[in-house]
């Protein structure tokens, strides 16, 4: 057991009775300095002990805390589904359990169908949650413009037009829309085979426009837990919002939103509740405002029809496979930082592609570029892209791919 340090000594004057004027005087004078030495002392003392008791203050808040923590029971997360006369019907977030419970007469005022509330382990509301934005499609907010502008897209100027007149001009040039009197393209749904170059031409429209660019894939709509996916669709469009004017990009739709089945399972009902989510929130009563939507999909005929009819995607883009300009385009865009000897005839080249995608003519590229590393040169020549060629072939009559860049 530790002990406080003891306190000095209070110094005492004795004065000899045979001492000189002088030696009394002197010896007073070393009698208050050594007071003052020992106050000094104290004084330090004492501001030390006080430091020590707030910390001391400190930590016994802290415990009382964690002790209070302690003892209160959990409260969970449920969301209210009705207000009825015999109670509130609420469903427990994770087991999806509904539960018809009661609630403060002080907080019944307050709730509304889809409030966040707190329960305790009886089912009763506790207190009314903030309704906050899932953190997931906050994640989807694309902050920093992606390096890829339409000068770095082959092939497709045709459908880079078409993009540009429903998703930019609307948002930067409106009142043009409104002299003419007609409404401007709701949504934007690419298709095509892989490769071709849906998703960069999304990134271009991300880098070239100043609205927020919100990407996201369809397959992360389709949540673990019933009702996740339709009530992040929600949360994304409400972000868009919040940020407008704003372009929401969803790649791979087709998870989201292929045609619907008889199909009983639970899986299957989550994943068409989720496209009824996406359904209406692409075409409520409410208007949209400057929000544009761009969608992507490799399985065109997987789609749903609810999904492709006008107002929700009014204009429906086909990526095809570049032609043979198409094919020289892309390759020299992808060469234009090649140290590519003069005698390399690109033309050529793409005129053997044919069939070839814009992710596939990339490959290639890079291909030619390892095999002049592999011999050891700086300069790319008309052989490497030959052999990269045969090699691109061989592969594409296999089952395997080797090198496959996002186009």
């Amino acid at each position: 057991m530790s002990h406080s340090p003891s306190l000095p000594d209070r110094p005492r004057l004795e004065l000899d009775p045979e001492m000189s004027e002088a030696e009394r005087l002197e010896a007073i004078r070393q009698h208050y300095r050594r007071i003052v030495h020992v106050n000094d002392e104290l004084e330090d003392r004492l501001e030390d002990a006080q430091g020590r008791r707030g910390d001391l203050k400190a930590d016994v808040d802290e415990l009382k805390r964690e002790n209070e923590v302690l003892k209160t029971s959990s409260l969970y997360i449920a969301s209210v589904e009705e207000l009825t006369e015999d109670g509130v019907v609420i469903k427990q977030h994770g087991n999806n359990q509904e539960v018809l419970t009661q609630t403060a007469t002080r907080l019944e005022a307050d709730l509304r169908p889809g409030d966040r509330v707190a329960i305790n382990d009886s089912f009763a509301i506790q207190q009314v949650l903030d309704d906050e934005t899932d953190s997931r499609a906050q994640a989807m907010e694309v902050t920093e413009s992606p390096d890829v502008e339409y000068a770095d897209i082959g092939g497709i100027d045709e459908q880079i037009r078409e993009v540009r007149e429903a998703v930019e001009d609307p948002l930067e040039n409106p009142e043009q829309f409104e002299a003419v009197g007609v409404e401007p393209p709701s949504g934007v749904l690419l298709h095509g085979p892989p490769g071709t170059g849906k998703t960069m031409l999304a990134k271009a429209v991300a880098n070239e426009s100043d609205a927020t660019f919100i990407k996201m894939a369809g397959s992360e709509l389709v949540r673990k837990f019933i009702g996740e996916g339709s009530r992040l669709v929600r949360d994304l469009f409400e972000l868009a919002a919040d940020r407008e004017p704003a372009v929401i990009f969803i790649d791979e739709i087709d998870a989201v939103a292929s045609k619907r089945t008889d199909s009983k399972t639970s899986g299957d009902a989550e994943v068409q509740r989720t496209m009824m989510q996406l359904l209406s929130e692409m075409d409520g009563f409410d208007e949209r405002g400057e929000i544009r939507i761009i969608a992507a999909t490799n399985r065109f005929d997987m789609l749903d029809e609810a999904i492709l009819r006008p107002g929700r995607f009014d204009r429906l883009i086909e990526v095809p496979e570049p032609d043979a300009e198409g094919r020289e385009r892309i390759l020299e865009i992808h060469t234009q930082e090649m140290n590519v000897d003069d005698d390399v005839d690109v033309g050529r080249i793409a005129s053997d592609l044919e069939g070839y995608s814009g992710a596939d003519i990339a490959s290639m590229a890079t291909e030619a570029g390892m095999f002049a590393i592999r011999e050891g040169r700086t300069e790319v020549v008309q052989s490497d892209f030959e052999r990269a060629g045969e090699k691109l072939q061989d592969v594409e009559g296999t089952d395997e791919q080797v090198i496959h860049y996002q186009y």
